[in-house]
This record gives C-alpha cells, sequence and structure tokens, in this order.
C-alpha cells in the first residue's frame, strides 16, 4: 500500500468509499447516522484544493482515504480522518494506512487524532497501534503517539 495526495477524478470515488465506511460504525457502537461531519459531502473536495485529502492504494486499487494536517515544519501530524472502504475492512489495510502515514511524514515525531468514544473498533484500533489517551472531552477520545526523532548522519570531513 502507499498514499498520494488526491486526484481531481478520484474525489467522488473517495465520498462514496467514505459513506460506506462510516456507515459501517453501527456495528462497532455508534447509532444509525453517527458519521464524522461532513464524511458525504463536497468538504473531502475542498481538503483535495487544500493539499489534505490523500488516497490508499494497492497497486492502481483505490482501498481508502486520509485527511492530514502537518504542521509547518512536519513534526507534527493531526490525522484528521482516515477510513478504508468497507469492502476491505478487517483485512490489515487501515494499519498499513497508518504505517503510510508515519512513513510520509519520516520528519514527524509527534501524530494526533480523536475518535468517538462509542466507537469500539477505532478506539482498540489506535491503542493497539500505539497511540494513548491524552484526554477525553466532548464524547471524544484525543489521542496522540510520540516518535523518537529520525536518525541523522552526520559527515564528519
Amino acid at each position: 500500500m502507499y498514499i498520494v495526495k488526491a486526484e481531481a477524478n478520484q474525489e467522488e470515488k473517495i465520498v462514496d468509499m467514505s459513506v460506506r465506511a462510516f456507515e459501517t460504525d453501527v456495528y462497532v457502537g455508534g447509532l444509525k447516522g453517527d458519521c464524522p461531519p461532513e464524511f458525504d459531502s463536497e468538504w473531502h473536495k475542498q481538503m483535495a484544493r487544500e493539499g489534505y485529502l490523500y488516497q490508499a492504494m494497492i497497486e492502481k486499487d483505490l482501498v481508502g482515504a486520509a485527511i492530514l494536517f502537518p504542521d509547518e515544519t512536519e513534526t507534527s501530524v493531526y490525522i484528521g480522518r482516515i477510513f478504508i472502504d468497507s469492502v476491505y475492512h478487517r483485512k490489515g489495510y487501515g494499519i498499513r494506512l497508518m504505517e503510510c502515514i508515519e512513513k510520509e511524514f519520516p520528519c514527524a515525531t509527534e501524530l494526533n487524532l480523536d475518535t468517538p468514544c462509542w466507537n469500539e473498533r477505532t478506539n482498540a484500533f489506535y491503542k493497539r497501534l500505539g497511540y494513548r489517551v491524552i484526554k477525553v472531552e466532548d464524547g471524544f477520545v484525543f489521542y496522540q503517539k510520540r516518535k523518537s526523532k529520525p536518525n541523522t548522519i552526520q559527515n564528519f570531513t
């Protein structure tokens, strides 16, 4: 799997995929309609135009997406949203997508995200990946993962 910034011709597919992915939340603690804001809207196109929407690919197949907000130095990344098409759920692609995000931002020493308290699937998923709870507020669990600084090679001449 790899990620690339979303292409304009993929935006509609990404929105459809988002709908399929988040509608499965009723199976993991959510009520019908418990979906993230703008999960089914033009917001994805705006995120693509601003360079925050990434598409997750396996060879030439679109399998998921992420909305990523790095700070100016790319040392901290806020993961605004990730999702895998429901037809690919429970096959390890979510883990691979998170690994791709870390590789996309090798200088990032801090990754942050949040997820609803009721979502059993995502809370277990982030904990399994080494994220730790930093606070619980307004029905959301806020997670953070800290990485050591990347190794630098110094040339002594």
